[in-house]
């Protein structure tokens, strides 16, 4: 069985390390489907953690633009984005291990080359794998929204974690945020607009790219009467 690292329960709350983080870690049961599809696709398809930078061009076998996802959940809408967009690479980062068997198993039927699987905190992908300019665009759909205000802090866009992604974005890359949260939608839109390097494609919030796939989860939302923003800003 492939060794796929796991982030212990109190790893970023312990005190000992710096707040962000990227996840809310949750069991979730795993498959025999999910499981078999990390022992037979992770050697090809995985990425493993390394406290050093990490030769993208290499880890994909080409020079192609790149395009770090977090937070993927299931994988369904990575799959289909990567098959829309054949040209670019995308790594692809979550925690939870269904979600991580299931992407794999989506790769594997689906036979997508340009995806590559991390599973670990993307917070600390982002600080210790990433060179500068490395990435051409950044893609974060629907994370949690914690809408209960006294766990507003825990929210991953907020200004100290886009002040660690700028740095790995090219001149000319972007950054695209999803969330079906108005008040959440709301704070991105502020914390991306205050940085000067920034600059929106949009008078506010953009059209939803045609790239970007309706999830279950976002039609569920709309069905539910909750509106969806995307926001695609640009760096200069």
């Amino acid at each position: 069985m492939t060794d796929i690292p796991q982030q212990p329960d109190n790893a970023a709350d312990s005190g000992q390390r710096r707040g962000i983080k990227s996840f809310v870690l949750r069991q979730g049961h795993m498959t025999a489907a999910q499981q078999r599809a990390i022992d037979e696709n992770w050697p090809q398809f995985g990425l493993d953690f390394q406290a050093a930078p990490v030769d993208l061009n290499a880890a994909f076998g080409r020079d192609n633009p790149k395009v770090l996802e977090i937070g993927f959940g299931m994988g369904t809408a990575t799959a289909e984005i990567a098959q829309r967009l054949p040209e670019k690479d995308f790594l692809a980062i979550d925690v939870h291990g269904p979600g991580v068997g299931n992407l794999l198993k989506l790769i594997a039927e689906n036979q997508i080359t340009n995806i590559r699987v991390m599973r670990h905190d993307a917070v600390e992908v982002v600080e210790s794998m990433l060179g500068e300019s490395s990435l051409d665009g950044i893609h974060i759909f629907f994370p949690d929204p914690w809408h209960k205000k006294r766990h507003n802090k825990r929210r991953l866009i907020q200004a100290p974690f886009v002040a660690k992604l700028l740095p790995k974005l090219k001149s000319g890359g972007y950054i695209h945020l999803a969330t079906d949260w108005q008040e959440y939608a709301e704070q991105m839109l502020e914390v991306l607009s205050s940085f000067a390097e920034l600059q929106n494609t949009a008078a506010d919030y953009a059209p939803t790219p045609s790239y970007r796939p309706e999830t279950k989860f976002e039609a569920r939302g709309k069905r539910l009467g909750h509106g969806v923003w995307d926001l695609v800003f640009e760096k200069r």
